[in-house]
C-alpha cells in the first residue's frame, strides 16, 4: 500500500543555484544530498513536511530540456508568505487571490521558470 509521496522531481540548471533559492530563499531544508553520476542526488523540503523536491539537472534526464512544473504548496498563511517571499525577490506571477473553492491561492517561479501553486485557507 502506497503511504505517501516521496519526492517529485524538478529539472534545474544550476544545483548549487537550485540549493541556494530553496534552502536561502524559501527556508527549506536538504534532505539528501549526494554524489550521483556526473552530479548530485540533491532532495529539499520545508521543515516537517514529508514530501521533497529532487533537484535534478537536465543532463541527469537524458538531456530534457528545463519544463515548467505545477506542483501544489500548502502556507497556513498564503498573503504573509507572498509578503515574506516577495520581499526575498521571489517572482510572483499571480498574487494572492480568493478561489473559487474558498481557499486563497498564488503562482510563484523558481530561478528556472518551474511554477508552483500556494494554495491555503481564507482568512477567517
Amino acid at each position: 500500500m502506497i503511504t505517501h509521496i516521496h519526492s517529485a522531481t524538478v529539472i534545474v540548471s544550476d544545483q548549487d543555484k537550485a540549493l541556494e533559492f530553496y534552502t536561502g530563499t524559501l527556508g527549506w531544508e536538504i534532505e539528501i544530498d549526494q554524489p550521483m553520476g556526473d552530479g548530485r542526488f540533491i532532495t529539499v523540503k520545508p521543515k516537517d513536511g514529508q514530501a521533497s523536491l529532487a533537484l535534478g539537472t537536465s543532463a541527469m534526464f537524458g538531456g530534457a530540456s528545463v519544463p515548467t512544473m505545477g506542483i501544489s504548496l500548502i502556507a497556513d498563511d498564503v498573503q504573509k508568505t507572498y509578503e515574506e517571499l516577495s520581499a526575498k525577490g521571489v517572482k510572483f506571477t499571480m498574487k494572492p487571490e480568493p478561489m473559487p473553492w474558498g481557499d486563497i491561492g498564488a503562482h510563484f517561479e523558481d530561478p528556472d521558470g518551474n511554477s508552483f501553486y500556494l494554495n491555503g485557507p481564507a482568512p477567517s
